[in-house]
């Protein structure tokens, strides 16, 4: 993506919210894990993250998962990889993803 694309676009660089386990207890030092676009980088993240919820965040890590084999009968198949972001908020800051999880 050149730079214009992802300015225009920094609503998609987030796809959703990771709800895991380990995620929900991240949230107890205000970090967020969030699905994001592959090709968005750092910078990306983070504006997306301050015109969305309006936090600028302190911190973004990112990092790739890499797709699961998965067996259904003779066929062997492979989930797709995807890319995480690992968003740090300032202290008092929070965002609703999801409540009761």
């Amino acid at each position: 993506m050149r730079a214009p694309e992802i300015k225009s676009s920094l609503k998609s660089a987030l796809l959703y919210p990771v709800i895991t386990e380990k995620s929900s207890m991240l949230q107890a030092h205000n970090q967020y894990v969030f699905a994001v676009e592959p090709r968005a980088n750092k910078m990306v993240i983070a504006q997306a993250i301050e015109t969305v919820y309006g936090i600028k965040p302190m911190a973004v890590g990112v990092s790739w998962v890499r797709g699961k084999t998965r067996v259904r009968g003779r066929r062997r198949g492979k989930t797709p990889n995807w890319k995480k972001a690992i968003v740090t908020l300032p202290q008092g800051k929070t965002i609703t993803v999801a409540e009761g999880v």
